[in-house]
């Protein structure tokens, strides 16, 4: 609908338009499981009288329309998601009543109940632009206004929005009425309304600028993993870190975290009213990678409330900036004044690595992407705004030091606070703050895209010493700029069987070519690691020397972001066809045993899986893949009891399985005939076990429906969902592509469940078929599915387990042709890159073997 894409442009011209003043919104949610009611009424003043603008309201049944006491025809003003609002007066007064739809899709507000006891939940989900799907809206962030909320709802529910929860007015026959205090100024997206049989516990954090109540809700069927002392503590250390560092009290009151099913995101920032997905509150037993990352969830949405909802962007141009600031603000949060004093390792190994790999893809952008519109904003939100825009905001407190970048940062609060601002305004708050002029970093990091490529050069004496040595930078030709990096080098040596640090130094590399003169005369390191401390966004070459240590010796590496520097060098020249997949495979299996980054640990055996399977040479792969399936046993048993290495390389086991002795040993855990002492094999662990058996055809429909019912929980559905999708029989197959790829009544994380099991690695022949029902359900999937299942279906639903040429004949003819949404072209071309990534890393593979 052509009415929903609001442009730049008509954005402009109606905050130009329009001051609003405030927000009344009335929703009734006890008139029926499928709708709800809506009275919007919103006081607005005009800046030229007379004038026209627009009103937004998706997918609703609008039963009435006001405009300063006059009645408009909801059928001639209520066109294609937008109401018409003519001849508008100096001051406004707008009412709408309607009923609106609950989403199954995460979209707007959703309703979910819960199988385990039938009880319901409803929760809001608005960024980018879904808020008009509950009320009627100005919507655009820099339209803020104060919002007074006004909820009917069953009287036994618990109801949470942006204010303080009040007490419920009690108007008989089981309803009562939520009557909320106005919020403070704030964008439409960071409202919020949640509702339901919620479990609920209150404390607070008393900070130096008062008090702060603290509220965490979960479901009914989940209070028993509700671990909430945990939480709190991370909280509480979140709170005590950014007032002090940000200089400013936090903004809204009272802190409420809501961990909310079938959640599409990982958390939203709502204002005072943070939902996140509940799959959070772990049900089994999880590694150290899962509580870091949850820490800096939370953290993330914590730094929001300062950065994206005290101060917000203008325009959704900018959205890159409250989503990288929230990034780096919360690792930075967490090394400083949590238990993860480590946690830029953790990035390193698999944050950053996702920007890397999304800005070489043909549909790479600027981190400042053009957003002319909110089709493109849905285009541009990924990995270069998140991991990418982090690295360079880390890059960037390195260049202007982090005491300039914190005062400036504390001024742009209070100048901009409860308003909206622009890139512009922050940049020019840190050149004040440092003196440094940053208008041509911004350029030069900001408005171009792609990632450099630095390799070491040298050039030594009869004793080993450096005569010479220099960085060589390089970049793609589609985006060729050369860049400037603040670079750290390390230098490492073999000693006494360890390797380590005889020194360290940073230097600025520009263009080409850059000497690094104060390195001549050192003797040459074992380890020459460009980019020691991570503090450039760069790829990273190690030279000869240094990948023969590495490979031999990584393990002996003390340091653990040196070494997840070079686990990530190794890993982009075998997706650069520089590293033969098989040397990556026993690189791995040499190293990761010893691994104490729990995200190292967690994410690299996922990497070689994908260099056996998908990277190595054809004609030899099955050797590479048994080899990769017989190491991970052995981890396996060579693990310590209880690690959270143990628990990595059972599921990488479950994965790697392929012969009748491992398929048996996965068999017998599943079923407790066979143990690994200290490996308890609990909810969340069999299910791995069922879905692997069920791929490699070792248990069918039976076996995963007694498993459902064992685990009768929304999770156990899911779960059951993908083990069926997973089954190598052509019914199968057709049963799960109906319900992900082309039904779009089934439930938004079954079907994400349904999609990341559906293409597995050696079921080529029954999956073959599908290659072309995933081009032709491609061009009219976001028409038949909406938004977010189409997104789901083709960004994890590609055929790149198939990678052939003729794969890639048939998506360039499909691209060549198609009138496809933009969304569906860009996720169908980043299918494409991975595919001819493969196919040029199995000739590498290949060659490397002669």
């Amino acid at each position: 609908m052509p009415g929903t894409n609001l442009t730049r442009d008509e954005a402009a011209t109606r905050a130009g338009l329009l001051t609003v003043g405030s927000y009344l919104v009335e929703l009734d949610l006890t008139t029926g499981e499928h709708t709800f009611a809506s009275t919007t009424t919103i006081e607005f003043t005009c800046a030229s009288p007379g004038a026209s603008t627009f009103a937004d309201l998706v997918g609703a049944e609008v039963h009435e329309i006001t405009l300063n006491g006059r009645a408009l025809d909801p059928a001639t003003a209520y066109v294609d998601s937008r109401i018409a609002l003519d001849d508008l007066a100096a001051a406004n007064t707008l009412v709408v009543r309607a009923d609106c739809t609950y989403s199954r899709s995460g979209e707007g507000l959703h309703r979910f109940v819960d199988p385990v006891d039938d009880r319901v939940y409803l929760y809001t989900q608005f960024e980018v632009p879904d808020a008009r799907r509950v009320y009627t809206t100005f919507e655009q962030p820099d339209l803020k206004s104060v919002f007074t909320f006004r909820v009917t709802a069953p009287e036994d529910w618990k109801v949470v929005s942006n204010s303080p929860s009040p007490d419920p007015v009690h108007l008989g026959a089981g309803r009562a009425r939520w009557d909320f205090a106005p919020t403070k100024p704030m964008s439409t997206y960071i409202t919020a309304v949640v509702a339901g049989e919620y479990h609920e516990v209150q404390d607070v954090y008393v900070g130096a600028h008062g008090e702060i109540p603290l509220g965490h809700y979960c479901r009914q069927s989940l209070v028993e993993h509700l671990d909430v002392e945990e939480l709190l503590t991370i909280t509480r250390q979140g709170f005590e870190f950014f007032e002090e560092a940000f200089d400013f009290p936090y903004p809204f009151g009272k802190y409420d975290q809501l961990y909310v099913p079938e959640y599409n995101m990982g958390a939203m920032e709502n204002a005072g009213c943070v939902t996140l997905r509940d799959e959070y509150l772990p049900r089994s037993r999880q590694d150290g990678a899962f509580y870091e990352f949850r820490a800096s969830v939370v953290l993330h949405e914590m730094a929001h409330m300062w950065f994206g909802d005290l101060v917000t962007m203008r325009w959704w141009d900018d959205l890159w900036l409250n989503e990288s600031f929230a990034e780096w603000a919360c690792y930075h949060a967490a090394v400083e004044n949590t238990a993860f004093t480590e946690s830029w390792t953790g990035f390193t190994n698999a944050r950053k690595v996702t920007g890397y790999r999304q800005d070489q893809m043909p549909s790479t952008h600027p981190i400042a992407a053009d957003n002319h519109d909110l089709e493109a904003v849905e285009v541009n939100f990924d990995m270069i705004t998140y991991a990418k825009g982090a690295s360079v905001l880390k890059q960037l407190v390195a260049w202007v030091g982090l005491d300039p970048f914190l005062v400036g940062l504390r001024q742009y609060f209070r100048d901009h606070a409860y308003g909206s601002s622009e890139f512009a305004d922050l940049l020019a708050a840190l050149e004040r703050s440092s003196g440094r002029e940053l208008q041509g970093w911004a350029r030069e990091w900001l408005q171009t895209a792609g990632v450099n490529t630095l390799t070491p050069a040298s050039a030594v004496d009869a004793e080993g010493r450096y005569t010479s040595v220099t960085v060589q930078q390089s970049a793609v030709p589609e985006w060729p700029t050369l860049r400037r990096h603040r670079l750290g080098v390390g230098l490492y040596d073999e000693v006494d069987g360890r390797l380590e640090l005889r020194r360290h130094l940073e230097i600025d590399v520009e263009g080409a070519t850059t000497e690094v003169p104060e390195l001549v005369g050192e003797p040459r390191p074992d380890l020459l690691l460009l980019n020691d401390h991570d503090l450039a966004y760069a790829k990273i070459r190690l030279d000869e020397r240094s990948l023969a240590t590495v490979v031999r010796g990584l393990a002996t590496l003390d340091d653990s972001l040196a070494r997840a520097l070079c686990w990530g060098a190794a890993w982009d020249m075998v997706r650069d066809g520089e590293l033969a997949a098989t040397a990556y495979v026993d690189l791995v299996l040499g190293a990761i045993g010893s691994e104490t980054d729990a995200f190292g640990g967690s994410v690299i055996p996922r990497f070689a899986a994908t260099a056996a399977n998908l990277y190595a040479a054809p004609d030899h792969r099955a050797g590479l893949v048994a080899r990769w399936e017989q190491g991970v046993r052995r981890l396996l048993h060579e693990a310590a009891p209880g690690s959270d290495l143990q628990l990595t390389f059972a599921r990488a086991l479950a994965g790697a399985a392929r012969s009748d002795d491992a398929l048996d040993e996965l068999e017998g855990l599943l079923a407790g005939t066979t143990g690994v002492p200290g490996l308890e094999v609990d909810t969340d662990l069999r299910w791995v076990l069922v879905t692997a058996l069920a791929a490699r055809g070792r248990l069918g429909e039976d076996r995963i429906a007694a498993e459902e019912a064992r685990d009768a929980t929304i999770s156990g559905r899911e779960h059951a969902a993908g083990a069926r999708a997973a089954l190598p029989t052509p019914e199968a197959k057709e049963a799960a592509w109906q319900q992900a790829f082309v039904d779009p009544e089934t439930p938004n994380e079954t079907q994400r469940s349904i999609v990341t099991s559906f293409f597995q690695h050696g079921q080529d022949d029954v999956l073959a078929p599908y290659v072309g029902r995933f081009l032709d359900v491609a061009g009219t999937a976001y028409e038949r599915l909406g938004t977010q299942r189409a997104s789901t279906a083709l960004r994890f639903g590609f055929p790149t387990v198939l990678a052939s040429p003729g794969l890639l004949a048939d998506v360039d003819a499909w691209l060549a042709t198609t009138q496809a949404n933009a969304n569906a072209v860009r996720y169908v071309t980043e299918g494409r890159s991975e595919v001819a990534r493969a196919l040029a890393a199995r000739t590498a593979d290949a060659d490397a073997a002669r």
